[in-house]
């Protein structure tokens, strides 16, 4: 599933390509023709990222799209190309068109609506408005692992398994540690890194995590060759050396996922 990043990338793209013009939006697929025909005509005001969550502004309607774990987008300039598959949604104006297949939800809230999804969605790291300091009266309750807490998308919204691990191991906190063992100064500390990371991953559209001593070029190794990209210190890397101490990194099970530590550089792991 696309993590918070991915999320924010695209409705930046997508403001860029269509905001402040009319677009023509239908359903070849059928199964948001309704809707489709709701919006078709207006101005798209605005493009918005919550978490996982993607908002496109039309007035008093706002489309929603959570891609979950098979939707993706496509885009191109015109002329638009004849429907190839299962296209649940097709915008395009006078220069630019864009695919949406796959996606978990499709729908269009209303205001109410709108803020509801909000309310229910915790401290988006990218976010200028997040309040981290809500997120950690929750965290510093429960019992509960903090990777489990961090996924959750209440509590922290946008982040995603690849962000999750590796701030832990950044701050060297084990992933199956309470919550309410997270101290105030590390969870400002945990914050921060999440707001540098997920941001930096804005921009270069890759999620990169490995502090520049431990980068491939000043360690004198390969490129890590994975289909996520990006160099990471544990996520996806079992039984490899710890690019700190030489450790191999263990996995085990965490919430029905896989999770991936250093039992020597993250504190009360094993």
């Amino acid at each position: 599933m696309p993590e918070g990043h991915t999320v924010r990338r695209l409705a930046d793209r997508h403001r860029e390509l269509f905001a402040g013009e009319p677009v023509a939006v239908t359903s070849p697929q059928g199964r948001f023709a309704e809707g489709a025909a709701r919006i078709s005509g207006a101005v798209l005001l605005d493009t918005e990222a919550y978490g996982k969550h993607l908002l496109h502004h039309y007035g008093d309607l706002t489309l929603h799209v959570h891609l979950g774990l098979y939707g993706k987008f496509a885009d191109g300039d015109l002329p638009v190309p004849p429907p190839v598959g299962q296209i649940r949604l097709r915008m395009a104006n006078t220069r630019h068109w864009l695919d949406l297949r796959g996606p978990t939800a499709c729908e269009l809230l209303d205001p109410p609506e709108v803020d509801a999804l909000r309310a229910r969605l915790g401290a988006d790291p990218l976010r200028a408005d997040a309040k981290p300091e809500q997120a950690y009266e929750r965290i510093r309750r429960s019992n509960n692992a903090l990777a489990a807490l961090l996924l959750d998308q209440s509590i922290v919204a946008g982040t995603g398994l690849i962000f999750v691990l590796e701030a832990l191991f950044r701050a060297g906190l084990a992933p199956t540690a309470p919550g309410r063992t997270l101290t105030p100064d590390g969870w400002r500390e945990l914050w921060a890194d999440l707001v540098d990371l997920m941001g930096k991953a804005v921009l270069s559209g890759r999620i990169d995590t490995v502090r520049p001593e431990h980068e491939p070029e000043a360690m004198g190794r390969p490129p890590r060759v994975d289909r996520h990209g990006g160099e990471v210190y544990v996520y996806r890397r079992p039984d490899q050396p710890c690019l700190v101490c030489g450790t191999s990194v263990s996995r085990g099970e965490l919430a029905g996922r896989n999770s991936y530590w250093c039992a020597t550089c993250q504190k009360g792991a094993s």
